[in-house]
């Protein structure tokens, strides 16, 4: 039972161990985890005690539907936790990465978010077909992908506001893909900064540096914005949770001769039977693949 001192809010905002909490009357605290206590995450629910007229002591982290996060061999960065959606945004220019695409995808299906790909600057004709071929494997699997202009507003408004009102959406993207303009666009108040991707290097230049969820305006759902990245390490997952990444595998590994199968070289493999049929993409494997390997090297040290 809660204590009646303690008050139950959203963590809208995180900066290192300290936290924004959103409360259900609308006002915010600043907050602390207790003692040495981390891991809150933005769209977490929590539980806290209130010190003095705006600040506040998290003292429970209420049960998650799920947490989106990144690892590799130096850290672990947590996106949001209760996503109901992730918006992966991806771009003409500078070239996105497929790769990257797909492990964030990984990491969403894992997770249980439902994802949905944003191919922005369309405007940018001459680069579309490429775009389009190389997101057609995602498409053959059910990804839903929007194409649109972060210089036609009303398009934008358009297309993602009835795909996001009454969901809490996770804006995610490698840096420079135009993804603070979307936000700006969605949610004027945000006022996110927005800065051109160098060209000389090929990549985005990073404009966000911490993870904050904004309220849609006139709309019951909600946008969590994220920093940029250019990496997107999966060393947190089970060999098991890398295979829920991907769906194409699982009628196939129904068929699978040994229950440990890695899906490699095994004898009576559904998975390369599937591969070899062409049910599953060469590319998709290799990543499953290097996946694996990346996890299995991380174990073994």
């Amino acid at each position: 039972m809660v204590s009646a001192a303690r008050l139950q809010g959203r963590i809208i905002a995180a900066h290192g161990r300290h936290y924004t909490v959103e409360l259900a009357d609308g006002s915010v605290r600043k907050c602390f985890p207790r003692g040495k206590k981390a891991g809150a995450a933005v769209g977490d629910f929590v539980q806290i005690s209130p010190q003095g007229d705006h600040e506040g002591a998290i003292d429970q982290i209420e049960e998650r539907r799920n947490l989106l996060y990144r690892s590799d061999d130096m850290r672990t960065k947590q996106f949001a936790a209760n996503v109901d959606q992730l918006l992966l945004v991806i771009a003409i220019e500078p070239v996105f990465s497929d790769d990257i695409t797909g492990r964030a995808l990984v990491a969403a299906r894992s997770a249980d978010i439902e994802p949905l790909v944003i191919l922005n600057k369309v405007d940018l004709a001459s680069g579309v077909p490429l775009a389009r071929q190389r997101l057609a494997s995602l498409a053959k699997l059910g990804v839903r992908i929007i194409e649109l202009s972060a210089l036609d507003p009303a398009h934008v408004r358009s297309q993602l506001l009835p795909e996001i009102e009454g969901r809490t959406n996770l804006l995610l993207g490698q840096s420079g893909m135009g993804k603070s303009t979307l936000l700006n666009i969605l949610i004027p108040d945000a006022r996110a900064n927005t800065q051109e991707h160098s060209v000389a290097l090929g990549t985005g230049k990073h404009t966000t540096t911490s993870t904050r969820l904004y309220r849609l305006p006139g709309q019951t759902g909600s946008l969590i914005d994220s920093p940029g990245f250019q990496t997107f390490g999966l060393y947190h997952l089970s060999a098991h949770e890398i295979e829920q990444g991907f769906p194409e595998f699982t009628a196939a590994i129904a068929h699978c001769r040994f229950y440990n199968c890695t899906h490699r070289h095994e004898p009576g493999c559904g998975v390369l039977a599937a591969l070899k049929h062409g049910d599953i993409t060469p590319e998709r494997h290799a990543l499953y693949k290097r996946i694996l390997a990346e996890n299995e090297a991380k174990s073994s040290y």
